[in-house]
């Protein structure tokens, strides 16, 4: 019996604004590219959205009420085969600051 494990790095970007997850998907895929590694993604995953409901005014008009939404936007990259080029050149990529990355 044979265990084949896929050694892979997996990529998980999350953000409040989709245009910045966007660019720093194309960032990653553009320097992954670059020491051949082969590239899954970006997979794009449900927008969770949360919504608040705040009182206008809580005395005199109960009914009068405001909403208010946040989305969280996220993606998925997979990197096949691992290589010390391509952990080194992911340790290099510059992101901009509303993207939180998690590598596993």
């Amino acid at each position: 019996m044979t265990v084949k494990t896929k050694e892979k790095i997996r990529i998980k970007l999350e953000s409040f604004d989709s245009k910045l997850i966007n660019i720093s998907c194309k960032e990653i895929i553009d320097k992954i590219q670059l020491t051949g590694a082969k590239i899954v993604g970006p997979i794009p995953l449900p927008i969770k959205k949360r919504i608040y409901c705040v009182l206008r005014s809580p005395h005199v008009n109960k009914d009068a009420r405001e909403h208010f939404e946040i989305k969280k936007y996220s993606r998925l990259i997979d990197i096949y085969p691992i290589k010390q080029d391509t952990t080194n050149s992911l340790l290099s990529i510059n992101l901009p600051s509303g993207v939180k990355t998690i590598i596993k």
